[in-house]
Formats: C-alpha cells, structure tokens, sequence
C-alpha cells in the first residue's frame, strides 16, 4: 500500500508539550492523522497522512443515524535509549476487524492497519513520551459515510488514525478505586454487540456511571443481562479477581470485550506464580468471598490503566471492602505488563513491536 503524505511546513507544526506527566487524557493531538476510505466496489483507496483536522459528512451520513462505527485503543511507549515500540497491534487489528465484521462493514486487511500506525506514529515521533507512565494514545477508527436514509449497510466508509500524548493514568498514586454494582442496568447482552468496540456500547453506559459518581464510586461493574447475577465487566475494562489464591476473571460470552491486556494477564500468570481460570462468576460469590475472606484482591485490565485495583464494591446499599491498598498481584502485574511495555523488562512473549 503507498501511502500519499501531505506535509505541513515546519513552522505550521503544533509546539510540542512542555511536560508529558501533566498531559490529561485524550485533550491533546499530533500534527497528522491517517485516513483511507472505502466504496463498494471499489474497495479500499487513496491511503492518506494529512493534517489533523475535522472531517467533514454529510447531514445524512449513516453513521450519526443508525450507528455503524468501530474504533480501537492502544499505545505507542518509547523506551530509555529512544525506541518506539507499540503493545501487541496485531491483537488490535484482529479486534479491529471483529468489530467491523459485527456492525457489517468491510474489513480493513491486517498489513494495512499496520503499516499505516507505523508511517504516522514514525512521522509524529517527536510526540511519543519518553516519561515512565506516559505514552502516545492511539485511536484507529472506521465510520459510515453514505448520505442515505434507511437501516442497512453503508456503501462508503472512513477509516481514520489520530494520536493523543497522554501522561500517566495514575496522576495520583495506584490507588484502589469503588465500584458500584448495578442490578438494573445493563451494558450488553449475549447477541448483541458487547464484544465488538463501537460507540453505542459506551454510549448505553452513561447514565449508570453518572449514578454511580453520584453515589461516590468511580466506574460500574456490570452483571449480564438475562438474570443479572453473573459479573461481566468494570466499566470500560474487563475485570479480575484473586478468589482462594487463584486469579478468576468471566469467561467470554460474547456480550464480554475481548481485552488484550486480558489476555495478556492470562498468558503471563502461570510465569508470575498465580494460577488462572476464565469461569462464571455470580456477584454473590464475589461478595461471600469479600466478606469470608476468600476474595483477597479484585482489579480492572484495560489499555488505559493496564491494571486498577478495586478498594470496595458497592451493592444493594452495603459497601464491601476488599482492601484500602492495591494488593500484590495487582502491583505485580501492572509492574510486569509495563516494564515489557517500556522496554524494561525482557519480552520473551514476543509481544512489544518496534516502530523506530
């Protein structure tokens, strides 16, 4: 694939941040992004790195009426001697296209998705943090374009990159936070789209997560669908829990995301000396476990925090405190994820993937 690059003049370039720790999330964007578009027939064309800027639709674009709209989430680290590296992209990609496949748009190939992150992310690399805690956001994400009425698969499509430096998602200490269960509300259901990264899904999760702030927890855990027993997710993570010793997190269902730090917790446990296991599990138990003192840990995983330790579960109005402290496994895996992430630690799984 050639990519065509529209370049600024240099005295057009954004100034560059002053201090990466202080940069909050998703406020502030590169000089450039990626963009390709697809028409049926036609397939994807014209691969493009130009400048940031709006993007222009149509007041009948599909996408602001019936939703057909994908992203991803990931991270680009520079190490201590100044390489660029970014976390398992293969795993994004193939997430990536599961999500299209789900909202019924065309797949963008592999090879593609990668070699467009690379020649951006290696144009903008001025931008990547090298602070420990820091990174480059990266937000793949592909939108319908059709300007036409009716409930159906586009004909046309935007697939675009942006990049947002951001300092470190712990600003104020590894700290555990609360979650508040809800029994009522529900963030996807089995056949729906709960595996798949598109907007309704956090869309639809709004509203409890503003009662929950305003009942003084941070993020909800969400119980599934059909009977609301089952624990599923932590807000916008996948969730863990060390029950008897042993590292437990939900098995896919297919209203759960398939998270690639989940993923990669469940690879590197055994190594680390904690056994794994992806079953149900109801939030009676969590709460029995809580309460007897089998459940000695609980932590969200996501590409945002990699890991956040969960203090105390709010449910049917009696707070559960699991620890007022992040708990060892917590602290050792976030340890551990992060120094393969940097470039501290040895990658024997194969994972970093060097850009520069």
């Amino acid at each position: 694939m050639h990519i065509k690059k529209t370049l600024l003049p240099p005295d057009n370039l954004k100034p560059l941040y002053a201090d990466a720790l202080k940069l909050p999330f998703g406020r502030t964007f590169t000089d450039y992004m990626f963009t390709m578009e697809h028409h049926r027939g036609r397939g994807w064309h014209d691969p493009e790195i130009r400048p940031y800027g709006p993007i222009p639709f149509d007041p009948a674009a599909n996408v602001l009426h019936y939703g057909q709209e994908v992203f991803e989430g990931m991270k680009s680290y520079k190490t201590d001697t100044g390489v660029v590296l970014m976390f398992r992209p293969r795993e994004n990609a193939k997430r990536f296209n599961l999500s299209l496949r789900r909202l019924s748009m065309p797949e963008v190939p592999e090879e593609h998705f990668l070699q467009a992150l690379c020649e951006l992310i290696r144009l903008e690399e001025r931008w990547v943090p090298q602070a420990v805690g820091s990174s480059l956001y990266i937000r793949p994400a592909a939108v319908s374009t059709e300007a036409a009425l009716g409930v159906k698969p586009a004909e046309s499509y935007l697939f675009f990159i942006i990049l947002s430096p951001s300092g470190p998602y712990f600003a104020e200490g590894f700290n555990p936070v609360g979650l508040w269960v809800s029994d009522s509300y529900t963030r996807a259901a089995v056949g729906g789209t709960g595996e798949a990264k598109t907007g309704g899904n956090y869309a639809g999760t709004l509203l409890a997560s503003k009662i929950a702030k305003d009942r003084g927890f941070s993020q909800v855990l969400w119980l599934d669908a059909l009977e609301h027993r089952y624990v599923e997710e932590v807000g916008a993570m996948n969730i863990f829990f060390v029950v008897d010793g042993k590292l437990v997190t939900p098995k896919l269902t297919g209203s759960i995301l398939q998270g690639i730090t989940r993923k990669s917790i469940l690879q590197i446990s055994s190594d680390l000396g904690i056994a794994a296991e992806e079953r149900s599990i109801t939030i009676d138990e969590v709460v029995e476990g809580i309460r007897s003192g089998k459940v000695t840990e609980a932590f969200g995983a996501g590409t945002a925090a990699v890991v956040s330790p969960v203090g105390k579960i709010g449910y049917r109005d009696e707070v559960h405190v699991i620890s007022e402290k992040a708990g060892p496994w917590s602290r050792k895996l976030f340890d551990t994820l992060t120094g393969i992430q940097y470039g501290k630690l040895p990658d024997k799984y194969g994972w970093v993937y060097r850009v520069v």
